[in-house]
C-alpha cells in the first residue's frame, strides 16, 4: 500500500549513500563467480532508489507488497518504459524465489540484462537527483 507521508528528503539521501556503497561493491566482486549475489544487489540498489524517490516524492510503501506496490508507483514515470517496469518486477519475482525457496539466479539472466538493469540504475538515480534539488 501505498501512503501519504511528508516528503523525506534527509532519508532519501541517506538511502542513496546505501545505493553508492552496492554499487562500490558489485565492483569489486567476481562477477562470474557471485552472479546470484550480484542480481540480487542490482535489485536491492534499485529498490533503494524506489524508495528514495517515493520519500522525496512524499509518499512511502508499506505492507506485505510494499515492493511491488513501488514498482507499480514507479511505473507512472515517462522516464521509465513499460519493459523496464517489467524487468523491475521480473527481478523482483526471481529476488524472492532466491530469498523464500533458494532458486537461484543463473548467470545467462545477469549477463542478458545486465546494460539494461544499470540503464534503469541510471535513470532512477536521474529522477532522485531531481527530486533531491528541489
Amino acid at each position: 500500500m501505498i501512503i501519504k507521508t511528508a516528503p523525506d528528503k534527509e532519508r532519501a539521501r541517506s538511502l542513496l549513500k546505501l545505493v553508492n556503497q552496492r554499487e562500490e561493491q558489485i565492483a569489486s566482486t567476481d562477477v562470474e563467480k557471485f552472479y546470484t549475489i550480484i542480481a540480487e544487489d542490482y535489485y536491492e540498489i534499485i529498490l533503494l532508489l524506489m524508495t528514495a524517490i517515493s520519500l522525496s516524492d512524499g509518499f512511502k510503501a508499506t505492507g506485505e507488497n510494499a515492493h511491488k506496490d513501488l514498482i507499480d508507483y514507479l511505473s507512472s514515470y515517462k522516464e521509465l518504459t513499460k519493459e523496464e517496469v517489467a524487468l523491475i518486477d521480473d527481478l523482483r519475482i526471481r529476488r524472492n524465489k532466491l530469498m523464500y525457496l533458494g532458486v537461484i539466479i543463473e548467470f545467462v539472466y545477469l549477463k542478458n540484462n545486465k546494460d539494461k538493469l544499470l540503464s534503469i540504475i541510471s535513470k532512477l538515480k536521474e529522477l532522485l537527483r531531481i527530486r533531491l534539488s528541489k
